[in-house]
Parts: structure tokens; sequence; C-alpha cells
């Protein structure tokens, strides 16, 4: 990014709307508010750009925004819809009067952390997800199939098997101090399953539990290892079956999401990746630096999955 450049990074994801401008490695100014569904839904494009419009009139006045030299954009449901993504492209190209670049939240977060350059991000939040970009610039992928179907190992898994354990130990199972934690949702187990049923979104209330079943696993507690460590072993075959057996920049992952900023979990994981012959790479990035190198920087081996507003900009970065 040239030291001179003022762009425009959102990250438009399902639970947050975050922007950022900045001028080369300087934010000038922060906002953010809720999310949205998708891209790929009914109107998406619309409601994404509104939404980033609105939350751009949440930055702080006075902010050089008619300076803009570029717009970067990671969205939730960009891997659903090429065509709404371009459009979504098109739209803030348009109103901005700038190239403007939509890519999904994933993608962005692999390009932040490794800076563009091929190789493995496992992404461990309320659910799990690896990707791998090859020497290619082909996407490999493993998991992030949702709470019903994948997302094992993650913070939703993590609190879910927690709380089932809850529910295991109040029938006579093994016990496990993960019972007293779980007082601090209900004021027995037995309410657990309407409790769960009540609320907004389940999978991310499980996924808050997740925090308490890590804290008993360093503290001692014997079924919370058990949770921890199957995880541990999960995690570490879906960076596996992302990295396909190949050797060299596959055999590297960073690891992003809420979950591994547990120190005690994030180590755990590391040695038993190392086991498998994985090392972990410290990410340069998040999704954010993602958004802003695409916004920045054209022929990414990464560029067949990032969504340009399709104009010939004769001064556009690169």
């Amino acid at each position: 990014m040239e030291a001179t450049d003022v762009v425009l990074a959102a990250d438009v994801g399902k639970s947050r709307c975050r922007v950022e401008l900045r001028s080369g490695t300087e934010l000038l100014g922060a906002a953010d508010q809720h999310g949205f569904p998708g891209v790929h839904m009914d109107n998406g494009p619309t409601i994404a750009f509104d939404l980033l419009l609105e939350t751009v009139s949440m930055l702080p006045p006075g902010l050089p925004v008619s300076t803009l030299t570029g717009i970067g954009a990671a969205v939730a449901g960009v891997e659903a819809s090429a065509e709404k993504s371009r459009e979504l492209a098109t739209m803030l190209s348009q109103r901005f009067g700038v190239p403007a670049a939509v890519l999904s939240d994933a993608t962005a977060a692999q390009l932040g952390a490794l800076q563009g350059a091929p190789g493995t991000t496992l992404i461990v939040g309320t659910g799990a997800v690896a990707f791998r970009f090859d020497e290619a610039g082909v996407l490999h992928r493993a998991d992030g199939w949702g709470p019903y179907l994948g997302d094992r190992g993650s913070g939703r898994w993590i609190g879910q098997r927690g709380l089932q354990a809850v529910l295991e130990a109040h029938d006579g199972g093994p016990s496990t101090s993960l019972s007293a934690a779980a007082g601090a949702l209900v004021d027995s187990p037995e309410m657990l399953p309407a409790w769960l049923a009540s609320v907004e979104n389940p999978y991310r209330a499980m996924a808050r539990f997740a925090p308490l079943v890590l804290h008993a696993a360093e503290a001692g507690d014997a079924v919370a290892n058990v949770i921890v460590d199957e995880a541990c072993r999960i995690l570490t075959k879906t960076v596996q079956l992302a990295a396909g057996g190949d050797s060299g920049s596959s055999r590297r992952v960073a690891l992003l999401g809420g979950v591994v900023s547990s120190g005690f979990f994030a180590e755990l994981l590391r040695k038993s990746l190392a086991s498998a012959g994985i090392e972990v790479v410290a990410p340069l990035g998040d999704g954010l630096d993602g958004a802003a190198l695409a916004a920045t920087r054209r022929g990414l081996i990464q560029e067949r999955y990032i969504h340009r507003d399709g104009t010939n900009w004769p001064d556009s970065p690169h």
C-alpha cells in the first residue's frame, strides 16, 4: 500500500459491520454496528450497500473520505453468489468514484493473515474452517459447513459438548466443574434445553460457553480436558484435509478467531498440529487487512475469488 493511499476497508459479517479508513498503515478512523445475513440473499447487494454507507456515516467527522483511492469489502455470503458480489462492487465504485473489490470474509482473513502468500489459515470462532490457497491460487477448503453438518472443534462445538457434559453429569455421569459454570446460565441443568430454545442465536449462545470449558480444562477438570483435546484433534484433521498432503507452504498454518485467542487452547492446538508436521505461523493481519490489500493490489494469486467493479481504472492501485 502506498503511503498516499486512502483506503476504505470493510468487514461486513453476519454479526458485525466494521469499517476503517486507512492512509497507508495509519488508521484514520473506525466505526462498527450490526451485521446482516449475507450478500447472496434477496436484495442482498442493496442491503449491504446501505449498511456500509450507514456505517461510513458513523466515522468521526473531518476524515478525508473524499480522497479515497480504493475500497475493499469482506462480505458474508460472497461465496454463494459471484453475480451479486460484483453488483455490490459496482454500486460501491459508482458511489465513491474509486475501484472497489468485494471478497468473502474467509478469503479476506487468509489474505490478511498471509499478506497474499499461498498457505493455510484456520479460523476458529463460533464456526471452524480451514482455507488454503495453493501456488496457483486455487482455493482448498475443509469444514465450515455450519452447525448442523460441520464446524467441528469450533467454539459452538466446544460449548455444546460442555453443556452436554453438564446434562450427562446431572443424569449420573462423570461429575464436572462445568455444572457450576452452567449455573451462570440457569438455576438447574434441567432448564438448559428451554434456555437454549429461547435465545435468538443458539449457536452463538453455545459458543459463549466455550471459554468456560477452556477455563475448566486449564484448571484440571477431566471432562473439560477430554472435550478440549478432542477439539484439537479434530481441528488438526481439518487443517490436514485443507493441506491435501502437499509439502511446503501447505505445512504452515496461521490461526485466527476468538477461540485461539486463548493462550491455553492455542498452545494445545499448536502441539497437536506439530505432531502432524504442521507449523503454526503468526498471522500478519486480519480480515480488514485482507480487504485493504485487495483494494490496493491487483494480480494477487487469490484474484479469481475477488470480485471487482469491472471498470478499467487507469490509475487503479496495483
